[in-house]
């Protein structure tokens, strides 16, 4: 992606992350900013997005405190091809492991509800 200037709040944090085929994966949780040299970004330094973080951070705002960083799966911002109303990668969702908890989920605790193993839109 060409370098350009965004508003971290305004273009990216809660963005829907879309993967190469328009699929929705997550949205936007945090970002993981590095300095020029690609370590860590100190405070006056420039500093560039190296990362966007994703995940279900939803449960940890409803029940209180935040889900670590450390936690959140990451992609990588050479992965992202276009920010516009989405966050549009270059990369299939079957390349990345943000969605774990999603699957996980789908397979351990939905797929276990009566009916939550079909899709109704292609009963229709």
């Amino acid at each position: 992606m060409t370098e350009r200037l965004v508003d971290a709040r305004l273009h990216l944090l809660s963005r829907q992350v879309l993967d190469d085929d328009g699929e929705p994966v997550l949205t936007v949780d945090d970002l993981e900013l590095a300095g020029p040299d690609g370590g860590p970004a100190e405070a006056g330094q420039e500093a560039h997005v190296a990362a966007i973080l994703v995940g279900s951070a939803l449960a940890a705002r409803l029940f209180g405190g935040r889900v670590p960083a450390s936690r959140l799966p990451r992609i990588a911002w050479d992965d992202v091809g276009h920010v516009g109303t989405a966050v549009e990668l270059t990369v299939s969702s079957d390349r990345l492991d943000a969605d774990w908890v999603e699957h996980w989920l789908r397979d351990r605790l939905i797929g276990r509800i009566p009916g939550g193993r079909h899709d109704p839109e292609a009963e229709g």
